[in-house]
């Protein structure tokens, strides 16, 4: 989830419009990030977390509460500051880039150039492990080139769906995936080793949809009243996400999409989110109010370690 633009759970929002006012997100540093029985004591699996590329979310900024809790289970968390190419991503075991931009300002541009997508996707092929988060307009369009190298499509817009709001927490993109309303599937991710990580609530906070491809399990799965507004314009400085999510943008039907895909791909696994803050706690607007894995009563927290689990080859 950008700072200082969609306030997510703090939005206010008018019937079916977008009317987000903005608000400043910060990060949550007394979010208590200790983990009891860590999953790893012995060996400690590398996680590489892009700072590369324009990232909105870093291992030191806005997903420092992620960077922490992934250490203290077990994994060596090292950020990256280079391009991708097959000798940086040599010896790493999960990559997990989150909100990657191809400009410091808001654009369309991709993050990545292509031979960087080629050389994430032959090194994921090979055994790697891809943990790819994007966001609301316009951040799809960072990965998109990316995302496309494991069939997976980004609506590249914003998701809404009123009939399956997550109550008090905002507005209509604010969703709620749970075990009661059937929007969590069964996956090891969403079941865990045991009955102790097994999930049963989810919220996303402002996202975009996603398609996985043949073969692909949706574990966050959109109801069929969920819809995507899509991009007015393209995103130039000076403009405002409210006018480039202006209450006449396309609106088109995200049914049966996800926002939340795992695969495996070749010899590696795959995982990509629609939304970046359900993996991070970050306090939002004036109030303060707590948004992502800090959200009282869900367990984002665990999805978090799930994910990571499952990419190192804790879970099958």
């Amino acid at each position: 989830m950008l700072a200082a633009c969609f306030a997510g759970a703090t939005a206010v929002l008018a019937q079916q419009a977008p009317n987000r006012a903005l608000a400043q997100q910060s990060v949550d540093l007394n979010y208590d990030v200790k983990v009891a029985n860590p999953a790893y004591s012995g060996k400690h699996p590398r996680v590489f977390i892009d700072g590369a590329h324009f990232n909105v979310h870093t291992a030191g900024g806005e997903y420092k509460p992620f960077a922490d809790l992934s250490a203290n289970d077990g994994y060596q968390v090292l950020p990256n500051t280079k391009p991708f190419d097959a000798q940086v991503l040599a010896g790493t075991d999960v990559l997990v880039i989150a909100n990657a931009r191809g400009a410091a300002r808001p654009s369309e541009n991709p993050a990545f150039t292509e031979a960087e997508c080629d050389a994430v996707r032959d090194w994921v092929r090979a055994g790697g492990n891809l943990l790819l988060i994007t966001d609301h307009y316009p951040i799809g369009h960072g990965s998109e080139n990316l995302s496309r190298r494991f069939d997976v499509s980004m609506s590249k817009g914003t998701t809404m769906d009123s009939a399956h709001v997550a109550p008090g927490a905002g507005g209509p993109s604010t969703l709620l995936f749970s075990r009661e309303n059937k929007l969590l599937a069964d996956h090891a991710i969403t079941n865990g080793r045991n009955a102790s990580e097994r999930i049963d609530k989810v919220i996303t906070f402002t996202g975009q949809s996603l398609q996985g491809p043949a073969g692909s399990v949706s574990f966050l799965t959109l109801a069929d009243t969920a819809v995507d507004r899509l991009p007015s314009g393209a995103a130039t400085p000076g403009q405002t996400r409210r006018s480039q999510q202006a209450a006449n943008a396309p609106q088109v039907s995200a049914a049966g999409r996800s926002q939340g895909v795992a695969l495996a791909f070749g010899a590696g696994r795959v995982v990509v989110l629609g939304e970046a803050s359900e993996l991070t706690a970050q306090l939002a607007g004036p109030q303060n109010r707590p948004m992502g894995m800090n959200y009282p009563g869900i367990d984002n927290r665990q999805l978090a370690l799930n994910i990571l689990h499952w990419l190192s080859r804790l879970m099958d």
